[in-house]
């Protein structure tokens, strides 16, 4: 029997008529789809048909729902019609959030469900049940999913070894020169600076980390920095006192320092207390009493560690100074722009460059050179007309070692000009050799492989005649033994290392010993010698750029400038340090400090107290390697927590 007042039921279906209101009491379809009413043979009225159906009439229609509806309808379902119930009754499930509580209920009814389909295989199961045997599907296909992406984590490592050696090289630039041309040449990148993610390409997500997985890395009480991962087992950070600050914008670049409050001053006042009476334990109080993320303090006390090779423990401190100081950054500073400056002249500023330095050396130790290549860009970019760290020294040497031929390429071609690159060693020697690297990759043209084998023949052949000291030390640091004609030559003879101006030795000793390894290759060595045999015969002819060259050496290094005393003394080179000058070596040098610019800027100034050095610029920054404050108790309550 029809309901009064609304449509009469379609022919070969079950009489059943249901209101707009049943549906949603609002006139959409929400509590139950219409597209799935109507697939099941139920009338349903359109918009304007509403009216005609009142509420008084609910219960009634209510009634007709439960009492016409056939008990095989759901036989009789088409089965386009029961997927579209099923995917609509799916997407309900995960919008409300209940997908893992159906899963739950579907595992705990597994056993029961079984068995009655082993009893009755033909019979279709019921709408109610539909979703939950989708939902385990799906949630096998996701775990099937996951175990792809953890067994591809697990490649052969000797796959994974070759990737740095496609990616690094020059066929990643061939195929992406557009957007690195396009990019300032000391663009840094922030995914390169997670020394992890280097990591990984080598060894795998599961060799790095282990079988903590990423959603279990949670840092409860660390907020998340570029320059360093944060530990839980790191003190909780609180305000040091330290900020920085924009001092102007100039051509698009802006400038910027750190600086010093009333109570950081008072903490470097108590540092260099530390310092002077050379106890290393009242460093130790410093931190665990005022602050655990006193900057200098940390620098310190991490020199001693590595000193005591405790390298770990030197290397933690490192960072929990780099995430101090970034987590004073202005807003407007960018570590990826280039554009953004510090004065190294500046106190304030200099531990954010040492502290950098520092970090950049254990990065190298521990074989991430295309990380320490990234934070070398980052130094470079932060004072590159003035280099106080003299950066320029080491960039070649990373990019080396990176197969970041084509970034050492460019740089050289856009430098020289202005910075006459090819007038230090490790750029003349290091230059030619990123061009007979990128010679030997066959993913070139021909046209590209003969122009850089011609380029790396050019160079070198200059590098070995501006620079002839460098050629046996280097033979003697790879084990090779020259032929008779180059021993006996003087050309490169021991007349070549005795002649050789200081300042000269010192670079060249850096160099030798930084990127000797680098050179041990046969195919290096062999292209070596064919150039080293070219150079003696044009030295025999007397061609002009020998004398030429000659007369260079001994007027432009006549002592070198104090940027390239402080590398040197930062890198601990034995070799380079023991051809320091006397006035280099005979004043003291402090750890964290070292070799402080003439001209320095002071924006405060130490007290005078009884048994404490005068004020003087220097005295700001300076830092022995090894000793801090005497044991008085510094009377001041903890202000901070360790986590």
């Amino acid at each position: 029997m029809a309901t009064p007042g609304c449509p009469a039921p379609r022919a070969g279906t079950a009489a059943l008529y249901i209101s707009p209101w049943l549906i949603n009491p609002l006139g959409y379809p929400g509590a139950v789809g219409m597209e799935q009413i109507k697939s099941l043979g139920i009338s349903v009225p359109c918009v304007q048909e509403r009216a005609e159906c009142r509420p008084s009439h609910l219960f009634l229609q209510f009634v007709c729902l439960f009492a016409q509806i056939p008990a095989e309808e759901s036989e009789d379902e088409p089965p386009s019609s029961e997927e579209r119930a099923d995917a609509w009754l799916r997407e309900r499930d995960a919008t409300e959030g209940n997908s893992e509580v159906a899963v739950a209920e579907e595992t705990e009814g597994d056993g029961h469900r079984d068995g009655e389909e082993a009893e009755q295989p033909d019979q279709m199961p019921s709408l109610s049940n539909k979703p939950r045997k989708k939902k385990k599907k799906r949630k096998t296909r996701k775990t099937s999913a996951e175990e792809t992406l953890e067994d591809n984590d697990l490649e052969d490592i000797d796959g994974l070894l070759e990737k740095p050696e496609d990616t690094n090289g020059l066929s990643q630039n061939s195929q992406s020169g557009v957007i690195s041309d396009s990019r300032p040449l000391l663009y840094v990148e922030h995914r390169n600076l997670n020394p992890e993610n280097e990591l990984k390409r080598y060894f795998g997500a599961r060799a790095v980390l282990g079988d903590q997985r990423p959603r279990q890395r949670q840092h409860q009480h660390i907020r998340s920095t570029w320059l360093t991962t944060p530990k839980n087992t790191w003190p909780r950070y609180s305000r040091t006192g330290m900020s920085m600050e924009l001092l102007e914008t100039r051509r698009g670049v802006q400038y910027f320092a750190f600086k010093h409050h009333h109570k950081y001053q008072q903490l470097q006042f108590k540092f260099l207390e530390a310092v002077e009476s050379m106890n290393l334990n009242n460093i130790v109080m410093l931190l665990e009493a005022l602050d655990p993320y006193h900057v200098d303090s940390l620098l310190q006390l991490s020199d001693v560690c590595r000193m005591r090779e405790d390298h770990e423990m030197a290397r933690d401190f490192i960072e929990q100074a780099l995430y101090s100081m970034e987590c004073t950054f202005h807003p407007v500073f960018s570590l990826t722009s280039g554009t953004c400056r510090l004065d190294y002249r500046r106190p304030e500023n200099r531990s954010f460059f040492l502290a950098l330095f520092k970090h950049l050396m254990f990065l190298e130790k521990r074989g991430c050179p295309r990380t320490a290549l990234e934070f070398c860009k980052l130094i470079l970019s932060l004072d590159p007309d003035n280099d106080p760290l003299c950066m320029l020294l080491m960039i070649d040497f990373l990019s080396l070692r990176a197969r970041e031929y084509t970034f050492l390429t460019r740089m050289f071609q856009e430098w020289e000009s202005h910075r006459n690159l090819s007038q230090l060693p490790n750029f003349a020697f290091s230059v030619p050799l990123a061009y007979f690297f990128l010679s030997q990759q066959e993913e070139r043209s021909e046209l590209e492989l003969s122009q850089a084998q011609e380029r790396a023949a050019q160079l070198i052949q200059l590098a070995l005649i501006m620079f002839p000291s460098v050629l046996m030390p280097l033979l003697d640091h790879c084990g090779v033994q020259p032929d008779s004609r180059v021993t006996s030559h003087s050309f490169f003879g021991l007349n070549a290392q005795i002649s050789q101006l200081p300042a000269l030795t010192q670079l060249t000793s850096l160099y030798v010993e930084r990127t000797h390894s680098l050179w041990k290759d046969p195919a290096v060595m062999a292209w070596l010698e064919t150039h080293v045999h070219e150079v003696l015969r044009k030295v025999d002819a007397q061609d002009p750029l020998v004398q030429e060259a000659e007369h260079k050496r001994k007027t432009r290094y006549q002592s070198a400038p104090r940027n390239i005393y402080r590398h040197i003394v930062l890198s601990e080179v034995k070799e380079a340090m023991a051809a320091l000058p006397l006035e280099v070596t005979s004043q003291p040098v402090m750890g964290h400090d070292p070799l402080p610019p003439l001209d320095s800027i002071i924006s405060y100034t130490r007290p005078e107290s009884a048994g404490s050095c005068p004020p003087t610029p220097a005295l700001l920054s300076c830092r022995r390697t090894s000793g801090t404050t005497g044991k008085r108790r510094l009377e001041r309550g903890r202000t901070s927590t360790r986590g």
